[in-house]
Formats: structure tokens, sequence, C-alpha cells
């Protein structure tokens, strides 16, 4: 297996810049980051040591300079790797305001550049870009016909996404955007290409599917389940705009119904799932987070169970993202294409054809999906099926 080279849309974020540090220590002090990961007992340790990173970001400060500003990780954690961090190959992404056509093939040429650069390296894209309004491209007939009418400002992460597959590229999409659109899809499959996920389920979520399992397993009935979220980094103020806001809520609240076998809040009338995000400035990106959950036993008779979380959001989600890339070039090798539902212990919204749904099913999903990515080999059908 070869290392991966993480190209990486919205490299200097605070989730981007993470996982350069993470990457970076990788390579020198493998101790600092190698507990966290949950590939890490079966990744080659030639592919461990030898992942690298390059990218895009509009910012024109250095990774150590980003680094600094969000004050996410203690200077003593990246310092000894400045050389490394700020010569990264990360550059200025194609301006906005250029058709949609002009931006794919400037990020093709890009790609075609990181590729040249890092021949011994397994490229995979990770898309961690801001959260965009929802816009549906589904009855879109050819690709011709979504660069018409995929205007970039509207999904801007679509660019990235068809140069990297016209590149053979796999992708892992972080972000709460929409990308596995039927033709995207289609392109994937057709360039033997493996494409997961949507929204990296990171803190709260990842809970949630925990308990909801388990008091499912129980058959403990949930009557509501009322969750808040505060945060004060660029993805709070990001998702304080409702618009934008609304994919990531859809994702943080469909999976709950999908584990119960009922809606939450049915003998009520209305749903009793609530999910609430609001942008707080001086939490940074320490996010907290509280959820109160009203069960009922046997007889009916009402309890509740009353989470508070304080959670650090870029130091929760660079070691998945590290992970998922591991994930998608061992899958690669392996032959596999098209989604892969089977990753969704990663994500809130697990794309795909039957995805699990409970905590238990990811962590079966995830041992088979090992199996096959180990084996680094095997017929395209079965691993299509996620058979072994």
């Amino acid at each position: 297996m070869k290392p991966p080279l993480l190209i990486v849309a919205g490299a200097k974020g605070a989730v981007g810049t993470t996982v350069a540090a993470a990457v970076a220590g990788m390579k020198e002090k493998t101790a600092d980051v190698l507990p966290w990961l949950t590939t890490a007992h079966w990744i080659p340790f030639h592919a461990l040591s030898g992942i690298t990173f390059a990218g895009w970001d509009t910012s024109d400060k250095s990774v150590t300079q980003s680094l600094d500003g969000q004050a996410i990780l203690p200077l003593e954690k990246y310092r000894d790797h400045a050389v490394f961090l700020d010569g990264l190959d990360i550059r200025l992404p194609p301006a906005p305001a250029l058709p949609f056509r002009e931006q794919v093939r400037l990020l093709d040429c890009d790609f075609r550049d990181f590729k040249a650069a890092w021949p011994d390296h397994h490229p995979v894209f990770i898309n961690l870009l801001p959260a965009c309004e929802a816009h549906d491209l589904d009855k879109c007939r050819s690709l011709e016909e979504i660069s018409d009418v995929a205007q970039p400002f509207r999904f801007p992460d679509l660019p990235y996404v068809l140069a990297a597959l016209q590149n053979g590229i796999p992708v892992v999409n972080f972000t709460s955007n929409r990308i596995e659109f039927p033709l995207v899809v289609d392109e994937a499959v057709k360039a033997g290409l493996p494409l997961c996920g949507r929204d990296g389920k990171t803190g709260q979520t990842y809970l949630k599917v925990v308990i909801a399992s388990a008091l499912k397993a129980r058959n403990l009935y949930i009557d509501g389940w009322y969750s808040l979220n505060i945060l004060g980094n660029d993805d709070g103020r990001n998702l304080a705009d409702p618009r934008k806001a609304s994919g990531k809520l859809d994702n943080k609240t469909a999976f709950l119904d999908t584990i119960l076998g009922y809606r939450v809040g049915e003998r009520y009338g209305h749903s009793t799932h609530r999910v609430s995000i609001d942008y707080y400035a001086p939490r940074g990106d320490c996010k907290e987070a509280w959820d109160v959950i009203d069960f009922s036993g046997l007889f009916g008779m009402p309890m509740s169970l009353r989470l508070n979380l304080q959670l650090r959001d870029s130091i929760l989600a660079a070691p998945m993202v590290v992970d998922l890339a591991f994930w998608m070039a061992a899958l690669h090798t392996a032959g596999r294409v098209g989604l892969v539902p089977e990753l969704g212990f990663y994500f809130k919204k697990a794309v795909g054809d039957d995805p699990p749904v409970t905590f238990q099913d990811q962590m079966d999903a995830l041992a088979r999906l090992e199996k096959l990515s180990r084996s680094g080999k095997g017929d395209r059908t079965c691993l299509r099926e996620g058979k072994g």
C-alpha cells in the first residue's frame, strides 16, 4: 500500500491545519498521533509514516501562522515541524467568479501537478469546504448539463470533486454539503473509484448513535430528544446563516428515526427531536453540547438522561480525516468502486445503499471492510456489496 497524499480543499481552516499538524507529527513523533487513529493497527508503517499533504485555501497566511491564529494546538505540538508545514504545496483555488468549466479545468491541472510531484503516493481528495446553501442536481442528465446549471457559488465543492474523479482520485466528503448526485456517483463508478461520506461525525452525533442504539437494545422508548450546540469557530460563524445550516441540521437529525424504527414524537403528532446550533464566539474551537433525552420503560414510566459535552472540534475531526484517507487508498487498491456506506461509522450521513445504522452495525461493517482492505485485492462485485 502506498502512503496517502491528502489533497485538501480548505487546507488552512481549523480542521485542515490540524490535519496538517497530525501529518507532520506522523513523520517524526508518531506517538503523538497513532494512538488516536482507528486504522493504525492494520496500515503498514511505511504508509503511516510516509503520508503527506497538499491542497488549496483562500488564506494568504502560512500554515503555521494559521495554526497560531486558530490557537487550537499548543505551540510545542507543531513548532518543530514548521519547515515541513510551511513548505506544503497549498495553492489559491480558482476565483469564485470563474465559470464552472474553467474551475474544473484549473483544478484538473492542479491535481495533475500534485500527482506528478508525489508519484509514489496514493492521492485522496478530502473536501473540507464550508457548508453552503443546499441545492439539487438530481434531474441533470449529463455532466455537460451539470456544468451549465451548477454555478460555482452554489456548488463550491463540485468542481473539485469532478476534477478529482477525472484524475482517478478517490473522494472523501467530510462536509455537510451534498456531492453524491447520481451523475457524480456514476462518474466515480465509471472511473473505478470509491467515494464516501457526508458530514464527519465528530462528537455529539457520534454519542447520539451510541446512546440511541443502547436504548433501542433495551426496548426503552424515546419520547423526545433535544440537542443544543454552541461553537465559536469559523464553522459556527458559517452555520449562523440558516440557509447554510439546513443541510447540517438535516444530517444531525435524520438518522435517529432510522435507528429506532419509529418517528420520535409520533405519539404527539409531531417530531420531538430538536437540534439547535448557535454561534458563540468566546468558545472558539471548543464546542459545548447539551442533550436532554426523555424516554420511558416498563408500564410507560418516564425517565430522562442529560449529557453535557465539552469538545474540541478539530482535535476530534483531524484523526478521522486521516483515517478516511487510509481507508480510501486501501479500498481503491482493493478494487472498491462507487459509494461506500460501510464507512457510516465516520459520518452523520452515510451515503449509499443500506448503510449500517446502529452503532454495533457500524462496527461490524468496519470489521468486514477492514478484512477486504487488508487483502489488497478482491472481486469487484463482492467488494461493492460488502461481502467477504
